[in-house]
């Protein structure tokens, strides 16, 4: 395994090629999957299935309906359109959606502070992906250490425009790096610890939230590169997180 640091020795082949990750700050990108068998999902997160039919993702991407848990319907997946619109806006904003929401600004931020109080929500995944440009785009996918599901923070609002029908949408709440991400990005996704999930869900004093926002220990994750065509927000399939190469595994040596 390799620990990456801000100049890192990756094996490309038979030759090695220094890679400086610290050039790559750029706003997060926001992709993720979710591909865990239904029936491993549902006992993981003690589910009784889905409002829709369960369709594994591979490449989920904003303003597309993914799937998030809500203390409304606390034991189904809910699909609701990633990229939060405030339920005070006239209409749906053309400009980038709000698809991830900083830990800590959270009590700052009008689009942020009522679905903070009353509207939070679990957004299932089993893998995220992050960029870096090394010449070309390449795409490494996060996940769990033991290769099991988890839940991102989230909050989710609704809104109902003049003749519209209502939309559910969410944001992912991100925190600072830790040390398997750092080199790669500055942001990454707040991952729960699966005993606070009813925490995060049905707390009634969210300002006690926020000890629950930091990184996840990065000794529980590992990262591997993934094919360019992941770049794709068109692209869906197996083949977008199956390894580069087996040998090209990376996790946190601590």
């Amino acid at each position: 395994m390799f620990k990456l640091t801000h100049y890192s020795v990756i094996p490309e082949g038979s030759v090695f090629i220094y890679i400086n990750f610290s050039e790559n700050k750029s706003k997060m990108c926001g992709r993720f999957s979710l591909t865990t068998e239904e029936q491993r999902l549902n006992d993981f997160f003690k589910l009784a299935g889905g409002t829709e039919p369960y369709v594994p993702r591979y490449n989920g991407a904003p303003t597309q309906n993914l799937s998030v848990i809500t203390a409304e319907e606390p034991l189904r997946l809910q699909n609701f359109r990633w990229g939060l619109i405030p339920s005070w806006t006239k209409e749906i904003p053309r400009s980038t959606p709000v698809i991830n929401a900083r830990a800590e600004s959270l009590t700052e931020k009008p689009s942020f502070r009522q679905a903070l109080k009353s509207r939070r929500c679990l957004v299932p995944a089993d893998g995220f992906y992050e960029w870096v440009h090394t010449g070309k785009k390449q795409a490494f996918r996060f996940v769990m250490a033991d290769d099991s599901p988890f839940a991102m923070a989230g909050l989710w609002e609704y809104w109902k425009g003049r003749g519209s029908d209502l939309i559910r949408s969410f944001a992912i709440i991100t925190t600072g790096p830790n040390s398997l991400m750092e080199p790669i990005h500055n942001r990454m996704p707040v991952i729960l610890n699966t005993k606070d999930y009813d925490e995060w869900l049905f707390s009634d004093e969210p300002e006690n939230l926020d000890t629950l926002l930091t990184p996840y220990p990065s000794n529980k994750m590992r990262m591997y590169k993934v094919s360019e065509a992941v770049n794709s927000v068109k692209a869906e399939g197996p083949a977008l997180i199956t390894p580069l190469d087996e040998t090209d595994l990376f996790s946190d040596g601590d």
